[in-house]
Formats: structure tokens, sequence, C-alpha cells
């Protein structure tokens, strides 16, 4: 009989409202601490910037860190560190974040900070040319010269896909960063720095009415721009299997990641979840298939980890999307056979379906990880945001964990049967720096 798993629940209280310029706003009280979260996202990320720009909505990231309307360069670095605060920013598939944890005394700085930049950012081509720099150094520094840069996330998007949104490289060309010009900067934050396209998510040591005062007082009078029109990601899921390899130079060994797609993570969240739960029972710690078949058993690999999402964002991300699997094998290693021990292992996992209590030790664990990461008031904020600027629901974070452990075990099973391999696209890593 399968066990039922038992998870704690999250009640952690939530308010929403929308400011007459559009901007949606969540407030996540918790008096437990004198800390705040505070996260603006916007709705743009790699999939959305144009062709012929690639790296730009990295780039304008950047940008929006070099002064503002009111503030010089490094202001908004001075004024958060000098409260005794932390921050930074991300670019991640669908979303761009901006985030400070702060002393919950210092919440007024941090809504002035990020509705002063929300008006402007300084484009100058000073600090266009400059971050541009700085954005090829990093590209230089996690791609270009480091092993295994851009594997999988930059390396199997244009295998699996064929449009230029899902496929194209996130990271940039080195020939589109250098022809950005300010003119493009002002006509991207135009577009999309839009109130109508931003979520505000503050979390934390906060009274409801005086923060809502405070964030009708800072972020009111920014002038109101609707929500541009999401691109079409649209694209059709593969009728044959798609490989390719590479050599990377500075590789000690080979690798493989495979990928299938999975449901609408939005509009099909149902058929949707029971894959995240598939990935963690295929690849979450020593007892999992995966492990204890390929590294444990077989030893045909290092290590194997799997995960919905080519950033790993399994509840941050739009359709299409898909199921991720990457293997680091030890030398002279055998890809095809790693590839067909795994279609063995899901033959297995969907026709005989799980050992007793390996659901409810999967599930576990991953509602031990949900609650974890949006115990700290930043997690909770970030995930707030994100929740509301994609769903409208930023209360699903405390459903989480109870989704997870809902997921049946019949579920898990069918999911696995769909992971064949004429839907699979893999990429190999030649190891180029074997000695």
């Amino acid at each position: 009989m399968a066990r039922t798993v038992k998870i704690p629940a999250t009640k952690y209280p939530v308010e929403r409202f929308t400011l007459d310029n559009g901007l949606r706003v969540v407030l996540a009280p918790d008096r437990s601490a004198p800390v705040i979260g505070v996260a603006v996202v916007y709705d743009v990320g790699i999939r959305s910037e144009p062709e012929g720009r690639t790296g730009f909505a990295h780039l304008f990231e950047h940008l929006m860190f070099q002064g503002s309307e009111n503030l010089e360069k490094l202001a908004h670095f001075r004024h958060v560190q000098g409260a005794g605060g932390s921050f930074n920013g991300s670019t991640h598939l669908d979303y761009t974040d901006y985030f400070e944890t702060l002393p919950s005394n210092a919440l007024e700085r941090a809504l002035f900070l990020e509705a002063d930049r929300m008006r402007g950012p300084r484009l100058t081509e000073e600090n266009l040319r400059n971050q541009v720099d700085v954005v090829k150094e990093e590209i230089r520094v996690n791609v270009l010269n480091r092993p295994y840069g851009g594997f999988p996330w930059l390396k199997l998007p244009p295998v699996m896909f064929d449009t230029f949104p899902n496929a194209h490289d996130g990271y940039g060309s080195f020939v589109d960063l250098e022809s950005a010009t300010v003119a493009d900067a002002a006509e991207f934050f135009q577009r999309y720095y839009a109130c109508g396209n931003a979520v505000l998510a503050v979390a934390g040591d906060l009274d409801v009415s005086a923060a809502t005062e405070l964030i009708e007082r800072h972020f009111g009078d920014v002038p109101a721009r609707p929500a541009p029109t999401l691109p079409d990601f649209a694209e059709p899921d593969l009728t044959a299997e798609r490989r390719e390899s590479y050599t990377d130079r500075l590789a000690p060994l080979p690798a493989v990641a495979a990928a299938w797609r999975v449901p609408d993570p939005i509009n099909d969240f149902a058929a949707y979840l029971p894959y995240v739960v598939l990935a963690e029972v295929l690849t979450d710690g020593d007892a999992s298939r995966l492990v204890e078949r390929l590294v444990l058993r077989d030893r045909t690999v290092t290590s194997i980890g799997g995960y919905l999402g080519f950033m790993g964002e399994p509840f941050e991300v739009r359709d299409p999307t898909a199921l991720l699997l990457q293997a680091h094998l030890p030398p002279g290693g055998d890809v095809d056979k790693v590839l067909r021990t795994v279609d063995e292992e899901l033959d297995r996992l969907a026709a005989d379906g799980l050992t007793p209590g390996e659901l409810a030790r999967t599930q576990a664990r991953m509602a031990t990880h949900l609650l974890r990461d949006t115990d700290a008031v930043l997690g909770r904020a970030l995930e707030m945001a994100v929740l509301e600027q994609q769903r409208g629901e930023p209360g699903l974070l405390n459903e989480l964990p109870r989704l997870v452990a809902e997921v049946t075990e019949e579920q898990v099973r069918v999911a696995a049967a769909t992971l064949r391999p004429q839907r699979r696209a893999s990429v190999e890593v030649i190891a180029g720096g074997a000695k």
C-alpha cells in the first residue's frame, strides 16, 4: 500500500493590491525578526530579447545598477550597504529580478531606491560601454574559459528548440553586445521596464498599512506604462531524437545532458507537477534510481542530476520547458551506454512503478527544500513576486509542499512513460582537457 507523506504547511499571510499606474504589489508580513526582503520582478527575460540583441536582458540588468534618476553611479550600493543590507539582481529565462535584504527600519530606503530606477536608469554611452565590457568578461570567466562553461543551459536549448526565443544564446554574442546603442537600451527600458510589467514584493517585519502608504508615496507617481505583449514562445514537441556533441578544450571528463519536453507549467500545472517529482525520484540522493544504478552500481557516470527547466527553476518558468538530466562520465566513458541505461530505468519505472516508500521519501525531501528556500524573507519575497507575475497566485507558495506531496505513484509512472528516446534532445561534451 502506498504511504502518504504528511507535510507541514506554511501559512504566510499574503496581501495583494495594484497601484493606479499598474504596478502589482504583494506584502507578506512576518514579525518574527526585524528584517525585510524587497524584490522587484520585471516580466522580461532571455526569451523576450529581440533578434540581433542576444544577451540584452542580462546587459540591461547590469545597467540598472549604474545610477538612476536621482542617484549617481554606485549610490544604490552605498545606501543599501550603509543600512546593513545586501542586494543583487539576476536574469532568468522569463523574468529579471532586483532585490535587497535590509533591517526593517530601512524599508523606505529600499522602496525609494527601487522606485527611482523604475523611473529611469542612467543610460549613458559611458555606462553602456563599461557594462558591455563587464558582461563580456563575465562570459569569458563563466563560459569561454571554464570547463563545462554554459553546459547544459546554453548548449542544449539550440539542440532541442528551433525558434529564436527558445534556442538563442542568452549570455549574448560579443558582436551583438558591442553593437548595442544607448537608443537600444532606452527602447528596451521603455518597452519592458513599465509599471504594468512589474511586481513589487515585500516580506518580513512590516506593518501592512504603513508599508502600503510608503509604497504609494514612492511608486505611485512613477509614470504609467502598460505591459507589452509577450512574444510567442510556442514550439512543437520533438518527433525524432536529436543529438549533438562538441569538444570542450578545458573539460577533463566527458559529460552528457538530455532533455524531454514536459506539460505547460502554468496552464497545465496538475499534469506538470508529476515531472517535478519524477526528476527527484530519478536523481535525488544515493537511494534514487539513476544514482543507485549509474553511479553506485554500474559506475558508468561519476555524478548525475535531474531538474525541471534549463535554469533549474521548476515553479518560475513558462512553457516550453523540459525535464533535464546531466551526468559526468569517467575517462573514456560511453555516452551511448549511459543513455541506454537511462531508457532502461525509465521503462522499468513506467512498467513496474515505485518501490515501497520511494515516493514518500522523495516527497519529504522535496518539501524540506521548498520550506527551507522560503524560510528567509528574501526567498519568500522573490518567490511570491514571480508567482504573482506568472500566475496571479503568490499564495501558491504556501501550497507547493502539499501539492508535491499529493502527487501519486501512478502519476509519476505515467510521466516516466512519456520520456521516450524519440522525444529526447541530448548534447555530449567531448573532453578536450583530459591528460
